[in-house]
């Protein structure tokens, strides 16, 4: 195996010079430079990233663990704070917990075995014993679609409280007085949060809670709207409208009614939640409550960024000792709805 000596024999410089030309090339003239790099294309040279992670005490990649990546909800929040991280010089390792507390753990003691620099992450574990373990590792950290606690780290969420109203708000204004919430795990925040926006929606509208049909699903997929639709037609008083939590499950959903000759949205109307590419491509273009997917993706990059500089984690010559100037942040965007045709009755 080609070593960073090889490299300084065939350059005829020492063995600083290729480190400095490898960490910090500024440090080295242009002419010698060229000849060290011209050396290492030539003798396929591919620098040790674990001797130098026992040597730095940390590694170039963030690790980014997210609850589904099936989602494109999440694929868009992937991307953007990979961008963000490829921008700093920092790798990303994405994974995903499938909505399990129990991988959860697991990606983020890997995480912790393999030095990484920060962690992007959305917990499923709704205890929040997962992250409280992880955090004892020292490791920079910030939670995507969620929102932190007691000022403990930094957040990028929605609020998906005021994302549940405007969805049940806008079906309410339509006149339905009984909606089906076809939700997902009940351990997940969030389906919590949209939850209690929809209830809150109902009482705006002089409706108890009683007004509300939960249909829980134990994911958050096509498969489980189709499922959820199965039982929302089998139901002896049927809903007029369905919000469901996300727009994966709102597509299942709109596929089964569809097979059974329910017309959306003049016998049944549909509204989603985040707005993904495919929500505006359906067969009956989906309403859906819009995340700020790539938004979000972004500014926890950021603020993750923000932290390591801050607190010294992004310094060649040492790690994060998590007693810096950082001042942390929970940032928590707006939702939006985007009205389409599965919501309006009398629609063309």
């Amino acid at each position: 195996m080609i070593v960073i000596k090889d490299v300084a024999r065939r350059a005829g410089v020492s063995v600083g010079t290729v480190s400095n030309v490898i960490n910090n090339p500024d440090r080295v003239g242009a002419e010698t430079r060229r000849r060290v790099e011209a050396a290492i294309d030539e003798l396929g040279y591919v620098r040790n990233v674990h001797a130098r992670q026992l040597r730095v005490g940390h590694s170039r990649i963030v690790g980014l663990l997210v609850l589904d990546l099936g989602n494109p909800f999440f694929v868009d929040v992937a991307r953007a704070a990979e961008r963000a991280a490829h921008r700093a010089g920092l790798g990303v390792m994405v994974c995903t917990s499938n909505q399990s507390a129990a991988e959860e753990a697991e990606y983020l003691a890997l995480f912790a075995e393999q030095r990484v620099r920060g962690v992007l992450l959305t917990p499923a574990d709704g205890t929040g014993r997962s992250v409280e373990a992880f955090r004892r590792h020292g490791i920079p950290f910030v939670l995507v679609d969620r929102v932190g606690s007691g000022g403990a780290g930094c957040s990028v969420s929605v609020d998906d409280v005021v994302g549940g109203t405007l969805a049940v708000r806008h079906l309410t204004a339509a006149g339905h007085r009984h909606i089906a919430y076809v939700s997902g795990p009940s351990h997940l925040q969030q389906i919590r949060d949209r939850r209690a926006g929809a209830h809150a929606a109902l009482a705006e509208a002089g409706l108890g809670p009683e007004a509300l049909t939960e249909l829980p699903t134990q994911t958050l997929d096509v498969a489980a709207g189709r499922d959820a639709a199965s039982r929302l037609l089998g139901l002896p008083h049927r809903p007029t409208a369905v919000f469901c939590a996300n727009d994966l499950i709102a597509l299942g959903v709109l596929q089964t009614l569809f097979a059974a000759g329910i017309d959306v949205p003049h016998d049944l109307a549909i509204v989603g939640y985040d707005d993904i590419e495919f929500a505006a491509a359906a067969a009956v273009p989906l309403t859906s409550v819009r995340q700020p997917g790539a938004a979000m993706g972004s500014l926890a990059a950021e603020l993750l960024l923000d932290e390591l500089a801050e607190d010294g984690g992004s310094d060649e010559h040492g790690g994060h000792d998590g007693h810096g100037g950082h001042a942390h942040r929970q940032v928590v965007l707006q939702p939006e709805l985007v009205v389409r045709r599965s919501s309006l009755r009398g629609a063309p």
